[in-house]
C-alpha cells in the first residue's frame, strides 16, 4: 500500500520535496495546500494530487498517512496544529518557526503525541558529515568557522526580518545545526551585524559575525552575508590537533599535515532527507535523523544570535526562552 502524503505549502522547497516523494516507490502526494490557489493547483497538477486552500480541509477530505509542512517562517503554527490534531507523522521544513513560542508549543504537542517527525536539515543526511563526526570523535575539535555567503533570495517575505527572521535564522541555520551535530551544544554567543548605509528597522542585516562557545570547549566563529550578487559558498571548517576538516554540502576535505583527502557525498542529501523520513514513518528506522526536538535546539541557537545582535551583548543559551 502506498504511503499517502499531504503537502502543506507549494513554494520552491515544497516543489522539491513533492518531486522527490513522487519518485519514491509506494509513496504518493495526494493533496497540496496553499493560500495561493494557483500555486496549489500547479503543484497538485504536477504530482497528480488534489489542490486545497486550507490544511484542515485537505486533511479532512483526503485520508493521508503523513504530512509535510513547507511554509515560510512566519506561517508556521496553524498548519502544524492541523496535522497534530490528527496525530499524523509530520515533516517540518526549517526554520521550524519565526519565534521560539510557536516552535516550543509545537514541540510540546509532538512530545505528548509521540509522533514521528522529521525536519529539513538535510546536511545531516550527508555521509561526509558522518565521516567528519567519526574523525572528531577520535580527535575533538578546538576551533571551527562556519560561513554562509550569498545573495538575497528573490521572494518578498525574505527581505523583512519580521517575516523571515533574517539570514541567520533562515540560511545560516543549516551551519548552526551542523555545528551542534559535530561539536556539542552552544553555551553562549556574541554577535554583531553590519549594513550598507541607512536601513529600516525591519531590514534583514547585510552581514553578521558571531563568536560562540560550546560545552565541548570548542570556540566557533560564524559569518553570514547576503550582500553578494551570487552565492559564494557555505560550509564549516574545523580544526583539531593535527587535523583540518573543510566541510561543504558538495565535499569534505580532510587534511593532516600537508596530506589532503577529498571525499564527495554518495547521494543527494536533499533527496535522502525525504527517504529518511519515509523510512521512519514506515518503522524501518527508529527516528528520522533530525526530529523536531533537535531542530528546535538549532532554532534556539539561531534566535540567540539574533538576540545578541539586537542587544549588543553576550547571550547565554540558558537565557533563551519563549517570551
Amino acid at each position: 500500500m502506498s504511503l499517502r502524503i499531504a503537502m502543506i505549502g507549494a513554494g520552491g522547497v515544497a516543489q522539491r520535496h513533492a518531486k522527490v516523494l513522487s519518485g519514491l516507490e509506494d509513496v504518493e502526494v495526494v493533496s497540496v495546500t496553499d493560500l495561493v490557489p494557483e500555486a496549489a493547483r500547479a503543484l497538485a497538477g504536477a504530482v497528480g494530487a488534489e489542490a486545497f486552500d486550507q490544511p484542515e480541509r485537505a486533511l479532512a477530505e483526503r485520508p493521508v498517512d503523513a504530512a509535510y509542512v513547507c511554509v515560510p517562517p512566519f506561517a508556521h503554527g496553524e498548519a502544524e496544529a492541523a496535522v497534530l490534531d490528527r496525530g499524523l507523522p509530520m515533516f517540518v521544513e526549517k526554520p521550524v518557526a519565526l519565534d521560539l513560542e510557536v516552535a516550543e508549543q509545537v514541540a510540546r504537542r509532538v512530545h505528548d503525541a509521540g509522533i514521528v517527525t522529521g525536519t529539513g536539515y538535510h546536511w545531516r543526511c550527508l555521509d561526509t558529515v558522518e565521516r567528519a563526526r567519526d574523525l572528531l570523535t577520535e580527535t575533538p575539535a578546538l576551533l571551527a568557522h562556519g560561513r554562509w555567503l550569498d545573495k538575497r533570495p528573490p521572494v518578498d517575505w525574505w527581505q523583512r526580518r519580521h517575516l523571515s527572521g533574517g539570514q541567520v535564522v533562515e540560511q545560516l541555520a543549516h551551519i548552526l545545526d551542523l555545528a551542534r551535530h559535530l561539536l556539542g551544544e552552544p553555551v553562549e554567543v556574541t554577535a554583531a551585524a553590519a549594513n550598507d548605509g541607512e536601513v529600516e528597522e525591519d531590514h534583514v542585516d547585510d552581514a553578521t559575525a558571531v563568536l560562540a562557545r560550546f560545552d565541548s570547549g570548542a570556540v566557533v566563529t560564524l559569518s553570514a552575508s547576503c550582500a553578494l550578487t551570487a552565492k559564494r559558498g557555505a560550509g564549516l571548517e574545523l580544526v583539531a590537533p593535527g587535523l583540518h576538516l573543510d566541510l561543504a554540502e558538495e565535499r569534505l576535505v580532510v587534511t593532516r599535515g600537508t596530506d589532503a583527502e577529498e571525499h564527495t557525498p554518495s547521494f543527494d542529501p536533499r533527496e535522502e532527507v525525504d527517504r529518511d523520513f519515509v523510512a521512519a514513518v514506515r518503522g524501518e528506522r527508529p527516528v528520522a535523523r533530525v526530529p523536531y526536538a533537535d531542530a528546535l535546539a538549532s532554532h534556539r541557537f539561531a534566535l540567540a544570535i539574533a538576540r545578541s545582535v539586537r542587544s549588543g551583548g553576550t547571550v547565554r543559551m540558558d537565557e533563551v526562552v519563549a517570551s
